[in-house]
């Protein structure tokens, strides 16, 4: 019986159950009735043996069949959906990349132009404005581009990253020490566990969306207290937090953060300022390594967070830690 529902559960169609069916009987009449190790058909109740067996046999394989097909479908209905996101993504990067580029460079050229036409005419305060705004459009422009950068890390088919195991302390040092090169007058607390972590992660990767969740916090939060940036962990995985105490995300905005949606038509007059990519880009890092990333507002601001699991492809195991 065991030999039959296995066969039935590890073929495809109904002739290899059938087939299995009819060894099973003939098995059955030579190993188990009486006389033993011979062939009877005459014995009563045979045909009910044989019956029996062929009804298992065909119930098994029917409904092994039906998982299988329900199991196909669902495949292919999970790639058609992730198929979507990817082209929703890729539209959504689009939208943010033509709208956080056109300002920066719109002001590059206004500034240069400016200068060029005009130079004799500005004071010394003047120059300096101009060249000053140029410098941080050319900051903010390369910026974007390491963060286009990292996307290419990510492989285009898989949606994955390769990962080693890194020490989160050295990673969030490296991360910070970037920003304060960028910031050098940014208000950071920084509180991380005496435990040594080491998890799996592309470490470049995960820097640079470290660095933009709390850029994000200073140029858009306008936080009146230094920003906070912590790590938590427990047995399942590792939490990463950025919390300022400033104006907050927008209500209209909390379910569409991550998604490389411009906050409104006329929010391009700050494009250089714009949240869109940089928060993308970190939404798709994270599901790389599958993690998990969210945005919530606080009574006193807003607060980043993102979640790696301490072990590779662990996140379908994680949600069932009962420390988590």
């Amino acid at each position: 019986m065991t030999a039959l529902v296995a066969v039935a559960r590890y073929t495809t169609g109904y002739l290899p159950g059938t087939v299995a069916s009819l060894v099973s009987v003939v098995c059955v009449n030579y190993f188990f009735t009486y006389p033993a190790f011979t062939l009877d058909f005459t014995l009563a109740g045979y045909p009910v043996t044989f019956l029996a067996m062929l009804l298992i046999s065909v119930a098994v394989t029917t409904v092994t069949s039906h998982t299988k097909e329900q199991a196909q479908a669902l495949s292919r209905h999970e790639k058609l959906l992730a198929e979507a996101e990817k082209e929703k993504m890729k539209a959504n990067l689009l939208r943010a990349i033509s709208h956080d580029l056109r300002t920066p460079l719109t002001g590059i050229i206004g500034a240069s132009s400016s200068y060029l036409e005009n130079g004799r005419l500005l004071t010394d305060a003047e120059k300096d404005a101009l060249i000053r705004n140029i410098s941080e459009d050319a900051q903010w422009l390369l910026h974007m581009v390491e963060n286009l950068l990292s996307i290419t890390r990510i492989q285009n088919d898989t949606s994955t990253v390769i990962c080693t195991l890194e020490p989160v302390e050295e990673v969030v040092a490296e991360a910070v020490e970037r920003l304060r090169s960028r910031y050098p007058d940014a208000r950071i607390q920084v509180a991380i566990p005496e435990e040594f972590l080491m998890i799996p992660m592309d470490a470049i990767l995960i820097e640079q969306v470290i660095l933009n969740l709390l850029e994000n916090a200073i140029i858009h939060a306008k936080s009146t207290r230094p920003i906070r940036f912590r790590v938590t962990c427990d047995p399942c995985g590792v939490t990463f937090a950025v919390r300022d105490y400033g104006e907050g995300i927008p209500k209209e905005r909390l379910d569409t953060i991550f998604d490389a949606v411009p906050s409104s038509p006329v929010s391009s007059i700050d494009g250089h300022k714009g949240m869109g990519i940089g928060l993308s880009i970190c939404k798709t890092v994270i599901l790389a390594h599958q993690g998990t990333i969210a945005a919530h507002n606080t009574e006193e601001g807003a607060e980043f967070s993102f979640r790696l699991p301490r072990e590779e492809n662990s996140h379908a195991t994680e949600t069932n830690c009962p420390d988590c």
